[in-house]
């Protein structure tokens, strides 16, 4: 099918999902203690610094973000949970669960986010998939699902019990990104302190350990914390600022906490966001069957730094008018999109819909006159 290709040369502010991303040009000058590390934007998920990111290594506790969505995403959070033996001894660290005891689904997300529980990540298995073999296939379906493509499951809580449990800094980016849109999730990782009350009356006060949060990085937003002896310091940390949010993921790292403050504070010094398409009509369009008519159907947003903003380009691609095709048949959806380069690759591509006359928004004014109208013609009697 013949294309038309029309040069949007203004920068039209269109933007759309983000299929490549572009390796950042501004390089972090510091030092990180890390094997493994990445740091992406949340929104587009560009990577703005890695390394060995895609390298597969043993992750500890981080393991945990996965068993929470799942808990969150089964839609069971208000259910009753009764802790079975093999909970109960579940090594490592614990929010201190009782075999017998009953306890609310979401306090358990609490206590394994925020406590890291042990216990609670097997509750949360054995609940959620049946046994916590059922919960490992889940784990490992989701983890296929969103694209983490270096990482294999075999516990809900990252203990060094399984020799085939293991990810990479980048697929954990990619679980956090996934996560982050969830706004359950968004509030449980994003909590200092949270008071459980079992059905039998029990009490239990959650500090959370990610000290980032807590203390030392007033824009941390989230995150989890993880050690194994094999593992070592493992932890993913979110922050946000004037727009822009963050994901930070350490492997191996014995200087995290430092490690994430100074990836945050580069990130934040040399890049910002710019919403490259906006959600609306295509303006500056030099043809008259498609002028005010074309839609972008989406806003798209991507961090960029200064040098970054010289190398953005936009094309705007459309289908050759068939007028007597169209007639019968109807304006093809999509009709076009905008794509949009970075370095000469492309980073996104917003689909472009037809509004035909009929579809467009009524003013104010032709709402409020709206009724008016219609009484007028049926006359006072209907």
């Amino acid at each position: 099918m013949r294309v038309l290709l029309l040069c949007v040369l203004c920068f039209i502010f269109l933007v759309l999902p983000v299929q490549v991303s572009v390796e950042a040009q501004q390089q972090f000058a510091g030092h990180t203690s890390a094997k493994g590390a990445v740091l992406i934007e949340q929104e587009s998920g560009r990577v703005l610094y890695e390394k060995q990111a895609r390298t597969p290594m043993r992750i500890a506790s981080i393991t945990k973000i996965m068993t929470a969505i799942l808990a969150i995403e089964s839609g069971k959070l208000d259910e009753e949970v009764t802790i079975s033996s093999h909970a109960y001894g579940t090594e490592g660290s614990s929010i201190y669960l009782a075999e017998g005891e009953k306890i609310i689904l979401r306090d358990l997300v609490y206590g394994l986010m925020l406590r890291s529980g042990n216990d609670a990540a097997v509750a949360i298995a054995e609940h959620i998939g049946g046994s916590v073999d059922g919960f490992v296939y889940l784990m490992n379906e989701k983890a296929r699902e969103i694209g983490m493509e270096q990482s294999v499951f075999s516990n809900p809580h990252g203990l060094d019990d399984h020799e085939e449990h293991y990810s990479t800094a980048y697929d954990m980016a990619i679980l956090t990104q996934y996560a982050m849109d969830n706004p359950v999730y968004r509030e449980i990782s994003g909590t200092t302190t949270y008071r459980s009350t079992t059905p039998e009356k029990r009490v239990r006060v959650f500090n959370n350990k990610n000290k980032l949060l807590t203390q030392l990085y007033k824009h941390s937003t989230g995150g989890k914390t993880g050690y194994t002896k094999r593992a070592k310091r493992t932890l993913v940390s979110t922050a946000e600022k004037e727009g822009m949010s963050l994901i930070a993921v350490t492997i191996n790292a014995p200087s995290d906490w430092n490690d994430h403050i100074n990836l945050f504070e580069w990130a934040f010094g040399n890049f910002e966001m710019n919403t490259i398409v906006s959600e609306g009509i295509v303006t500056n369009v030099n043809d008259s069957f498609y002028e005010n008519k074309l839609h972008a159907q989406y806003t798209f947003g991507y961090p960029l730094s200064k040098e970054d903003k010289d190398h953005l380009t936009h094309r705007l691609l459309l289908l050759r008018p068939n007028l007597e095709k169209w007639e019968k048949q109807g304006v093809p959806y999509p009709i076009g999109s905008v794509q949009i380069e970075l370095y000469d690759d492309i980073i996104g591509t917003v689909p472009i819909k037809y509004i035909y006359e009929n579809d467009k928004k009524p003013s104010f004014y032709e709402r409020w006159l709206e009724p008016w109208l219609k009484f007028n013609e049926a006359g006072p009697n209907g």
